[in-house]
């Protein structure tokens, strides 16, 4: 194992994947990045796949690859952040190179400065009812 992937935090705790759903997302096709800032140096991660995406082998194939292209992705990550994985189906089809890139996309996007002229994430600011 590589200096780089030992470093990284694994998320077991509840309360810290609920923090992290409070922060930042960004997504793709086959999974949902969420972070946010944390006390702790190292960057935490952590893994979710709902029963939604599968059967257990499925699942459990979605969580194994995600945590291969954590591993691929692993400077990009962020110190004192944690990090939430929410895998799709996707995952399963997607070319591994494009899951990477798509990873690393993701992990530059929650970091990016915030645009004040997109919605805010969460889509419900503003909204208003607009039946007659």
């Amino acid at each position: 194992m590589d200096q780089a992937s030992s470093a990284l935090r694994r998320l077991k705790k509840r309360s810290q994947f609920v923090r992290a759903a409070r922060g930042n997302r960004a997504g793709r096709s086959a999974f949902g990045l969420q972070a946010i800032s944390a006390r702790e140096d190292a960057p935490g991660i952590g893994f979710t796949v709902t029963k939604k995406s599968g059967n257990s082998p499925e699942r459990n194939r979605i969580k194994r690859r995600l945590r291969a292209a954590v591993t691929a992705c692993a400077d990009d990550f962020m110190p004192s952040h944690d990090y939430v994985l929410v895998g799709r189906r996707e995952a399963l089809s997607q070319p591994f190179d494009r899951l990477v890139a798509d990873l690393a996309f993701c992990i530059a996007r929650v970091h990016g400065p915030k645009s004040a002229d997109k919605p805010h994430s969460s889509g419900r600011a503003g909204h208003r009812n607009t039946r007659p």
